[in-house]
C-alpha cells in the first residue's frame, strides 16, 4: 500500500519545464502547480481533521452535561448510542483521518515532491554556463539545490496546516461559545486581535532574520567547502591558523544573526504566552460568573475551558510553524539565487546537431572582451584548414585560452562568428559541438568515480577491453592495475577521490589522454597536455600523440615550444591579435617576436616574462 502512495510523484521524470521565475511566489506555484493535486488533497485532509479536533472539548462538555443530569443506573440505559457514537469517532474516525493526512504527507509530497524540486534545479543549474560557476562556491550552489526542495516543501505542507488549524478552530470556537452565549465570545474576539497584532509586528522582522540566517549558514558552508576543495594548497603554504580566521568570520557573523532571531523568537514566545493566559482565565471566569447566575449549564463550562485551552495551544503550534515558515521561505529566497537564474548561453530555437566531415574551423572578425571594454579578442581572423596542426602561443593574457573557449562555446562572441566546416557555432547545439572535440587541458579534473567510469567518460558504451587499450596508448595501464582505494577496491573500479585527488599530476594527465583516445573526436585541443608529466613518459606519449592527431584538426597551446614547433603553423598572440604566423622555421628567420620568445627559453621552458 505505502509502495503505491510512494510512486505517485515520479521525481526524475523530466528536467525543470522551462524558466524558473525570480518572484517567490511565482516561484513556489512554478513546483507546487506540478504535483497541485496532491496539495489539494493535503488542503482537505488538513480541513477534515482540524473539524474533528474541533469537536472534541464538545464532547467533554456534552459528556459532563450527561453526567450531572442523569443518575448512573439510567445512563448507559438511556444515552449509550451517544456515548458509543463519541469513543467510535475517537476510536475510528478521527485516526483514519489522521492516517489519510500522514499518507499524504509522508508517504506522496514528502519524499517525491522534494525530490523533484531538488532534480529540476539540478537539471537547470547544471546547464548553466561556466562563467555561472566561476562566480560562486561550488559547494554553497550544492547546498542551495539541496535545500530548497525540503525548504519549499515544509513551509507549503506548514503553511496549509497553520492555515486550517487557526481558522478552523477559531471560527468553531466563535460558533460554540457565541451559541450558549454571547459573552463567551468576546475573549476569543481580543484574543484575535492581539493574535494578529502580534503577527504583524513579529512576522516581518523574522522573516528578514530568516534571509539573513539562510545567507550567512551558505556563506560558512561555502569557505568550508573552499577550504577543504583546496586542502593541499592550504597545506603546503601552511596556512591553517589564517583558514581558521576566514571560517571563523563566518560562523560568528551567522552566530550574531542567528541571537537575533532567537531575541525576536523568544519575545514573540512570551508575547503570545501571555495572550494565550489572558485568554483561558478571562474565557473561565465569565463561564464561571454565568454559571453562578444560572445562565448556562455546568457542562458549557466543561467545553469552555478546553476549547480555549486548545485554541492557546494551537496559537503555539501555528506560532512555531510561522517562525519555521518564514526560516524556510529565507531558505528558498537564498536559493533562488543559484536556481531562479535564466539560462544565458543556450541554443537557438531550431538549432541542429554540428556535423564534421573534415574539421575545417574559420574565426571570422571575432570580437570578445567578457562584457568589459577593451579587447581580449579585437577583430581576430584565423583560418584552420581540415587536418591542419597549429600551435598558439604568447605570454599570458594573449587571448589563446580565451581562444579555445571561444571555439568550445563556453562564453557568445561579441562579434564576428566561428565556423566549423562551414556552420556556424552558434547556431548548432552545444552538445553536439563539444562531442566534435576533444581537450587535454593542464589543470586535468577527474570526476569522483572509479577509474573505469573516467576514461569511459569519452565513450560511455565501449567495453572495458577498449577502456584497457585505451590506457595503454596513454601509457596508464601500467600504474592503474597497482590502484587500491579507502574501501579496497583496485584497478579499473578503484575510485580516484574528488578532482583525482588520490592520483597524481602526471597519472590524472594520462587518465585524461585515455578519456581523448577512446572519444576519438575530429577535432582536438591540446592545452599544456603533457605539462604534468615526466619527460621519460612524455617522451614516450608523444608517440601516441602523433597517431592521436593523424587525421584531425589540432590546436594546441604550450609554453614549452619545443613540443609545439614541430605543428604545421605557429600563431603569435598579443593582446588579442594575430602578430606572426608561420612554420617554426619560417618565424626564427623572421627574428621577431617568436624568434625573440625562443631565445629567452631556458631547459625548454619560457621566461617568467614570456609565461
Amino acid at each position: 500500500m505505502f509502495r503505491y502512495f510512494e510512486e505517485r510523484i515520479p521525481a526524475t521524470d523530466r528536467g525543470m519545464p522551462g524558466e524558473p521565475p525570480d518572484r517567490l511566489g511565482a516561484f513556489y506555484w512554478f513546483f507546487i502547480r506540478q504535483v497541485r493535486w496532491y496539495f489539494v488533497a493535503l488542503l482537505l485532509a488538513g480541513l477534515t481533521v482540524a473539524l474533528l479536533d474541533a469537536t472534541i472539548p464538545f464532547f467533554i462538555g456534552k459528556l459532563v452535561t450527561l453526567l450531572s443530569q442523569t443518575s448512573p443506573d439510567v445512563l448507559l440505559r438511556e444515552h449509550w448510542h451517544v456515548l458509543v457514537g463519541m469513543a467510535l469517532f475517537m476510536l475510528l474516525v478521527r485516526p483514519v483521518a489522521i492516517f489519510v493526512q500522514n499518507l499524504i504527507t509522508n508517504q506522496i509530497i514528502a519524499s517525491g515532491f522534494t525530490n523533484l524540486i531538488r532534480w529540476q534545479s539540478h537539471w537547470h543549474v547544471v546547464r548553466q554556463s561556466w562563467s555561472f560557476f566561476q562566480h560562486d562556491f561550488a559547494g554553497r550552489i550544492a547546498t542551495r539545490v539541496m535545500q530548497t526542495g525540503v525548504s519549499v516543501r515544509d513551509s507549503a505542507v506548514s503553511s496549509i496546516n497553520a492555515v486550517w488549524y487557526i481558522a478552523v478552530y477559531g471560527t468553531s470556537a466563535l460558533i460554540l461559545l457565541g451559541h450558549n452565549n454571547p459573552w463567551l465570545m468576546l475573549p476569543t474576539v481580543f484574543w484575535f486581535v492581539c493574535y494578529a497584532t502580534l503577527l504583524r509586528i513579529f512576522v516581518p522582522r523574522l522573516k528578514g532574520r530568516s534571509v539573513e540566517m539562510s545567507e550567512a549558514r551558505s556563506l560558512i558552508t561555502g569557505r568550508i567547502v573552499d577550504s577543504y576543495t583546496n586542502i593541499i594548497t592550504v597545506k603546503l603554504f601552511g596556512r591553517a591558523r589564517e583558514e581558521d580566521n576566514y571560517v571563523r568570520e563566518a560562523v560568528d557573523y551567522h552566530t550574531n544573526v542567528f541571537r537575533g532571531q532567537l531575541r525576536l523568537i523568544t519575545m514573540f514566545g512570551l508575547a503570545l504566552a501571555l495572550n494565550n493566559a489572558i485568554l483561558v482565565v478571562s474565557t473561565g471566569a465569565i463561564a464561571v460568573r454565568l454559571w453562578s447566575f444560572g445562565l448556562i449549564e455546568v457542562g458549557i463550562v466543561a467545553m469552555v475551558l478546553p476549547l480555549t485551552w486548545q485554541i492557546a495551544n494551537i496559537a503555539g503550534f501555528v506560532a512555531q510553524q510561522v517562525t519555521a515558515i518564514f526560516e524556510n521561505i529565507g531558505a528558498v529566497q537564498e536559493g533562488m539565487m543559484s536556481i531562479a537564474k535564466p539560462l544565458r548561453l543556450t541554443d537557438r530555437p531550431g538549432a541542429e546537431p554540428l556535423k564534421v566531415a573534415k574539421g575545417g574551423i574559420v574565426f571570422d572578425h571575432i570580437n570578445f572582451n567578457y562584457g568589459r571594454s577593451g579587447g581580449i579578442i579585437d577583430d581576430l581572423s584565423l583560418t584552420i584548414k581540415p587536418g591542419e596542426k597549429i600551435g598558439l602561443v604568447g605570454r599570458s593574457g594573449a587571448g589563446k585560452s580565451t581562444l579555445v573557449n571561444l571555439l568550445l562555446r563556453f562564453f557568445d562572441l561579441e562579434g564576428g562568428r566561428i565556423l566549423v566546416d562551414g556552420q556556424d557555432i552558434a547556431r548548432v547545439t552545444q552538445e553536439s559541438l563539444r562531442e566534435q572535440i576533444s581537450v587535454v587541458t593542464q589543470d586535468t579534473s577527474l570526476l569522483h568515480r572509479s577509474i573505469l567510469d573516467n576514461i569511459r567518460y569519452g565513450q560511455p558504451h565501449v567495453t572495458l577491453n577498449g577502456v584497457e587499450e585505451a590506457a595503454r596508448r596513454a601509457h596508464a595501464h601500467e600504474f592503474i592495475g597497482d590502484l587500491e582505494d579507502w574501501r579496497g577496491r583496485t584497478g579499473y573500479e578503484a575510485h580516484v577521490g574528488e578532482r583525482g585527488i588520490k592520483l597524481s599530476g602526471g597519472q590524472r594527465q594520462r587518465i585524461a589522454i585515455a578519456r581523448v583516445i577512446l572519444k576519438n573526436a575530429p577535432i582536438l585541443i591540446l592545452d599544456e597536455a603533457t605539462s604534468a608529466l615526466d619527460s621519460e613518459v612524455e617522451a614516450a606519449i608523444q608517440e601516441q600523440f602523433e597517431s592521436l592527431m593523424a587525421d584531425k584538426t589540432v590546436i594546441a597551446i604550450a609554453h614549452r615550444l619545443s613540443t609545439i614547433a614541430r605543428m604545421d603553423r605557429l600563431i603569435i598572440l598579443d593582446k588579442g591579435r594575430i602578430i606572426e604566423s608561420g612554420t617554426h622555421e619560417e618565424l626564427l628567420a623572421l627574428n621577431g617576436h617568436y624568434a625573440s620568445l625562443w631565445r629567452r627559453q631556458s631547459g625548454g621552458f619560457l621566461a617568467e616574462e614570456a609565461a
